[in-house]
């Protein structure tokens, strides 16, 4: 029996209106900014986090975007690797058609000489099986033309001293994805992930040590184009992934050319 084809839809984020969208770690930085933006486009929104008073004020962040519609944005509170809790997330969203994972941090950095297996086994628990347990989960619940989305970073072609637990589990992520994308792609569900390179986020100022505006810029001038890129600007390209019908099996680079100085 021949299966339908993917469907054809806007590919503007404005074809996002009226779908479900849930974020995982969707209560900062480059998560929350995609909330932002998929509740100024009309879409549901769903925010995964653990911190519940970081949650709260997530979810009134995006249902102010959304012009304060009442079914605007739902907060769960759940951790990210966590199956069973992102299950009872699914089951509260109802209808999901777009699933983005941006929870998983950098954890377990440090020389090589100096990593235990616990440590490795954290950051794949965090970064590796949180994306795992996401996919289990959407691929019997998306419709057809439904995606998923992951996130990694530009330090997978760049790397640095001190990182290679939490790179090989990136790089692990970015491989999923393409396998990902070919098993289900018989189901017309889409999966893709974003390479992120150095945004002005809350994880970013706090690993960086970098204190207050003046001092973000001042770190930000060696970029290629002057400047570390916004929070907007990166969730921007998550929207693109979810509204684009024929995109998948993908790892798109934004960076804003830092991966070519």
């Amino acid at each position: 029996m021949s299966i339908a084809p993917v469907p054809v839809r806007s590919p503007l984020p404005t074809g996002l209106a009226g779908s479900t969208v849930v974020l995982i770690g969707g209560t900062s930085g480059i998560g929350l900014s995609a909330g932002v933006l998929l509740g100024g486009v009309g879409a549901r929104v769903v925010l995964v986090g653990r911190d519940q008073a970081r949650l709260a004020a997530a979810v009134d962040r995006v249902r102010d975007a959304a012009g304060g519609r009442a079914d605007s944005v739902l907060g769960v509170s759940a951790d990210g690797s966590d199956e069973d809790a992102l299950a009872e997330v699914f089951e509260q969203a109802g209808q999901v058609d777009h699933v983005l994972v941006t929870a998983g941090g950098l954890s377990g950095a440090g020389p090589v000489t100096e990593l235990s297996h616990d440590d490795l086994r954290s950051v794949l628990d965090a970064r590796l099986w949180g994306a795992v347990a996401a996919a289990r989960l959407a691929a019997n619940r998306l419709p057809a033309g439904g995606s998923i989305t992951f996130t990694s970073g530009t330090y997978v072609v760049r790397p640095v001293p001190g990182m290679t637990g939490p790179l090989a589990a990136v790089g692990a992520v970015e491989t999923f994805t393409r396998a990902l994308a070919v098993e289900l792609a018989p189901k017309r569900l889409r999966v893709n992930a974003i390479r992120y390179g150095s945004f002005d986020t809350p994880l970013l100022r706090t690993i960086s040590g970098l204190d207050g505006d003046a001092a973000v810029a001042k770190a930000g001038e060696g970029s290629p184009l002057g400047r570390f890129g916004t929070a907007e600007e990166a969730a921007a390209s998550a929207l693109f992934v979810m509204a684009n019908n024929y995109v998948t099996g993908q790892v798109i680079t934004v960076d804003g050319g830092q991966s070519l100085a």
